[in-house]
């Protein structure tokens, strides 16, 4: 990769190119692309493997942003490369690399696991090339190795469990017990949860975990049972959640411990989960049935564009075309024009389906987060859990 040093030898050397072929009356093709060509999209997202429909809902999503700009950014057309990162950081490098050096992306957007982003956060620091987080939550993205050209448009791990504390605690749940999965995204949900329950004076009776991706949860419900908390709160996602909550209302706890969790517990899975899902309570920044004029809108022409019905997923792969489109526009297309272009996009405020929400100085959403509630394969909204929550940021140097 080349280094920050050498990239500022390499463009004071193209700018001396530049001067003395204008004054030949040349002009070097790749700067005259920087100007006039098509902006580079590269979309590193899972098309395989258990996260594919993520992955398409995601770029159906920033497609649809685009699309309402006449497929243009900033008024130049748009070429998209495409890899499938197949779910797996061992190939992360790899496959962010022959994005970046071998189809000369101008803007990098990937990925859903945490894993993989760990290899894109890599190559974005080490190249330069501006890096938009659809999905992604690593708390170290945002945090520790933040970087001015990456910019995440979701969430951070702890953002939606951090909603849920207060909630609990105003329930009279005043003592639970903690389950997930024992990897980053479970360790970081519960960072958010225990700072926001202990701080409403909740207590944290047990914290459970099993490695991931177990799913025979039997002998910690039985736990949960002996323990009789006044609830319990979790993360889990995709077919995993979905087989927990079924395994928790087969154990009899359903009706007699409320469940509450991290929104991706119930998101994509209700058709999986049937009835035992009803009740549970989650918090995340989003809801299908959040009845907004915005939202509804979005929900409406996303369906008409790509026959299905669009999920947290499409709407923060559209949040990011959104950002994306704020800031070149700002530029008037010229991508190179970084110091502007990355300024537009910290100071935009984006008109989302979610609602409205900015960007933290660390390049994380502060938004609201809104308590839902599962009832007949619907995650209803009952309520706004917290008002603009903004992730810490801590470990953050911009410099």
């Amino acid at each position: 990769m080349t280094s920050p040093l050498a990239s500022r030898r390499l463009v004071l050397t193209r700018s001396a190119a530049l001067v003395g072929a204008a004054s030949t009356g040349l002009l070097l093709p790749e700067i005259a692309r920087a100007q006039t060509g098509k902006v580079r999209v590269g979309f590193m997202l899972p098309y395989t493997g258990t996260f594919a429909q993520l992955g398409v809902a995601i770029e159906n999503g920033f497609r649809m942003a685009l699309n309402e700009q006449g497929g243009k950014l900033g008024g130049r057309e748009v070429e998209f490369f495409k890899v499938d990162d197949e779910s797996e950081p061992s190939k992360g490098i790899e496959n962010a690399s022959k994005l970046v050096q071998r189809d000369k992306v101008d803007v990098l957007v990937g990925t859903v696991h945490s894993g993989v982003q760990m290899g894109i956060q890599k190559v974005a620091r080490d190249s330069g090339v501006l890096s938009l987080i659809p999905n992604a939550g690593v708390h170290a993205a945002t945090r520790q190795l933040c970087a001015p050209n990456v910019f995440r448009t979701s969430f951070s791990n702890s953002q939606p469990t951090r909603a849920l504390g207060q909630a609990m605690v105003a329930k009279g749940h005043k003592k639970a017990v903690w389950i997930t999965w024992k990897y980053a995204a479970g360790d970081e949900a519960f960072e958010g949860f225990k700072e926001s329950y202990t701080a409403a004076g909740g207590t944290i009776m047990k914290e459970l975990s099993l490695p991931f991706p177990n799913v025979e949860f039997q002998a910690l419900l039985t736990e949960i049972a002996a323990l009789k908390p006044d609830a319990v709160a979790c993360f889990f996602a995709g077919g995993g959640a979905a087989k927990f909550i079924r395994d928790y209302a087969a154990a009899g706890l359903k009706g007699k411990i409320p469940l509450y969790g991290s929104g991706f517990l119930t998101e994509g899975v209700l058709d999986a989960a049937g009835p035992a899902a009803d009740g549970i309570v989650t918090a995340l920044h989003y809801s299908d049935s959040l009845n907004t004029p915005r939202n509804n809108k979005f929900r409406l022409e996303y369906a008409k564009a790509f026959r299905l019905q669009p999920d947290v997923y499409a709407v923060q792969g559209y949040d990011t075309g959104l950002l994306l489109i704020q800031g070149a526009n700002a530029v008037k297309g010229d991508l190179s024009n970084k110091a502007a272009l990355y300024k537009a996009m910290e100071s935009a405020t984006i008109d989302s389906p979610r609602g409205k929400w900015t960007m933290s100085k660390s390049h994380n959403p502060v938004q609201d987060m809104y308590l839902r509630v599962v009832e007949n394969k619907e995650n209803k909204v009952i309520g706004v859990a917290a008002k603009a929550l903004a992730d810490s940021g801590a470990g953050c140097k911009m410099g």
